[in-house]
């Protein structure tokens, strides 16, 4: 199994965990410590040594942040995570505040005395987080102390050891693009920007520019490391020597000079001796990075990582891995759901259900000779009430038995050699209220509308989120987070720089592929979530039209639940796209299914 169902953090050590860093605090003259849920690199998915905020306070969603006081802690969460958040952490140490409505940086603002000293690790916070952070502190008088040594650090004894896991070489027919040849280009782009070196600090962009992956954290294919690349040098990489085989060590010496992790701080600081104009991304790179360059007497100048958006935009080779992955990700589905409907709820559990679909996903795999290499995130199988925490993690603590009557909610995805995958279903469990059916199929509308839509060049992922909501507006209804996240190839599951949200400012281009999931849950009842993967088509003209339009083709493959859907909410052009999208899974994926399966799939994709 690539998931593990044990818990990974103890909500109850956090009073003494407490106690022990406020005596430190103290010792540092501090009176506040924020601890962010990141690394040195910025990334949601941390390696088990830098997750720092579910070792102290029991929260282990993927983002957050905790402001430890003197006399009070809180514990900052997005929509995604304020159930999971209250179940996880000790209600009379921490209070729960909004990550996006109400920020620590806008809290400490409101709330801290003249004269406050919080402490932070410059290593974990961007640039941009430190600059905001000193602007809002300027009105209470506090100030933002960076720290040489991390506390939480200092009292974590057995604070698991940075990963080395071995590097792998990206083939070319998956890449698309030779290394050489990305970075030659990136190079001009640095010449053309008048930047004379720039620092990459997100793994997803080494892993794209040199054609590498690794397995140091969880479920995403990154090697951790750090590189510098120059308008005129060669690049330069730095990352531990024991990830690297001899054949890989020989791929790497071509395109780059290999430096050590721990020799990041001395180029740079020679880097800036010498005046050279250094970029760093304010959104992604280190304050600790902007400290080095500043106090080596440099300069450094806002410069966005030039890899995110060619990393976004896939090219052709890449689009074909995609669309192969969900297909093979199709068979899988149709595998498990037909296992999933031929059994009595109360037979199974939630992890019972991810056990299985996991093993579809490794027979899919391997019967196509592209072995599934790891899950893309821990699924999420929520049963009933459970499927209303948005990023619900089954444990073996919090592990539900299905119950008929009720709605269960699968979002799960497949990291293979070619594409990487992201799917969500709700499934009824027996007999659907007509209020479940009812909100199921204001999701689906959603769904749909984002899937017909044509869009001008320029539109960005905020000018079409409320594309998905408007159903559910008009019915007083919404959901607490993004409508689509941008997707890697066999990298991140979830990519920018591109979304659909409310925060989605980057221009949706060609290739870009994105997730389109609307939902809607009823907290203590069920959760109701429909995703599907959808890359962006080239513009082409519309009849009759003056303006060329993108659009979205649809990648995922998975039949939708019917018993859910009530027709009589549905547009006929709506119930035409679903007709021809349930047409095209069983055409694709009727073939590669055993014929029982076969025959559920052209059930389950019959038109309305």
């Amino acid at each position: 199994m690539f998931q593990s169902f044990d818990s990974t953090a103890d909500p109850s050590q956090a009073g003494p965990r407490l106690e022990r860093l406020r005596a430190l605090m103290a010792k540092a003259d501090l009176d506040g410590l924020l601890v962010p849920h990141s690394d040195e690199h910025q990334g949601e998915y941390l390696p088990p040594g830098a997750e720092r905020l579910a070792w102290l306070t029991g929260f282990t969603g993927s983002a957050g942040a905790a402001l430890i006081l003197r006399e009070k802690a809180i514990l900052f969460v997005d929509g995604r995570y304020t159930l999971q958040a209250g179940e996880q952490t000790d209600p009379t140490l921490f209070d729960i505040e909004s990550l996006v409505d109400n920020p620590p940086r806008d809290w400490m603002k409101a709330h801290l005395s003249k004269g406050a000293r919080i402490g932070f690790d410059p290593w974990l916070h961007t640039i941009g987080d430190i600059r905001d952070l000193r602007k809002a502190l300027e009105k209470p008088g506090a100030e933002a102390v960076p720290l040489e040594r991390n506390l939480v650090d200092a009292i974590w004894e057995d604070q698991p050891a940075p990963p080395a896991e071995p590097v792998r070489i990206h083939p070319l027919s998956y890449a698309g693009e030779a290394a050489a040849d990305k970075l030659s280009r990136l190079a001009g782009k640095l010449a053309e920007d008048g930047v004379d070196h720039t620092v990459l600090t997100d793994p997803s962009s080494l892993a794209w520019a040199f054609n590498i992956r690794g397995s140091d954290v969880p479920h995403t294919p990154l090697a951790l490391g750090f590189a510098i690349l120059s308008a005129k040098d060669r690049p330069r990489l730095f990352m531990d020597p024991k990830k690297l085989s001899n054949e890989t060590e020989t791929y790497l010496r071509e395109l780059t000079e290999l430096h050590t992790p721990s020799e990041l701080g001395t180029v740079l600081a020679e880097l800036a001796r010498e005046g050279a104009r250094i970029g760093l991304d304010n959104a992604r790179a280190a304050e600790k990075l902007r400290l080095l360059v500043e106090e080596s007497d440099g300069a450094t100048v806002s410069f966005a990582d030039p890899t995110a958006l060619p990393r976004a935009m896939k090219n052709e080779a890449e689009l074909k891995g995609a669309r192969a992955a969900h297909l093979r990700d199709g068979a899988a589905l149709a595998l498990f759901l037909a296992w999933l409907d031929a059994r009595e709820p109360e037979s199974l559990d939630e992890i019972a259900v991810v056990k299985h679909l996991e093993e579809c996903r490794r027979r899919a795999g391997n019967e196509a000779q592209m072995p599934l290499r790891d899950i893309s995130f821990d699924t999420i199988s929520g049963a009933g009430p459970n499927g209303a925490i948005i990023h619900y993690r089954v444990t073996r603590k919090t592990n539900r038995k299905l119950a008929a009557g009720e709605l269960l909610l699968v979002d799960s995805g497949g990291q293979y050699e070619d594409g990487t995958t992201d799917v969500t279903r709700t499934v009824a469990l027996g007999q659907p209220t007509d209020e479940m059916r009812n909100r199921f199929t204001l999701v689906l509308k959603g769904v749909i509308a984002l899937s017909m839509l044509r869009f001008p060049t320029g539109t960005r992922g905020v000018d079409i989120d409320a594309f998905a909501r408007i159903a559910l507006w008009n019915a007083g209804l919404d959901y607490g987070h993004g409508t689509g996240h941008g997707v890697g190839s066999y990298l991140s599951v979830h990519e920018g720089p591109q979304r659909i949200a409310k925060t989605g400012t980057e221009k949706l281009h060609t290739g870009m592929i994105l997730s389109n999931e609307p939902g809607y849950y009823r907290a203590g009842h069920y959760g109701i979530r429909i995703e599907n993967l959808i890359v962006v088509t080239p513009p082409e003209p519309v009849e009759g039209g003056e303006v060329d339009m993108h659009g979205f083709k649809t990648l995922t493959l998975a039949p939708i639940d019917r018993r859910l859907i009530d027709p009589s909410l549905l547009t006929a052009e709506e119930r035409k796209w679903l007709d021809a999208y349930h047409g095209r899974v069983f055409e694709e994926v009727g073939p590669l299914v055993d014929g029982e399966t076969a025959a559920w799939l052209r059930g389950a994709t019959a038109p309305l």
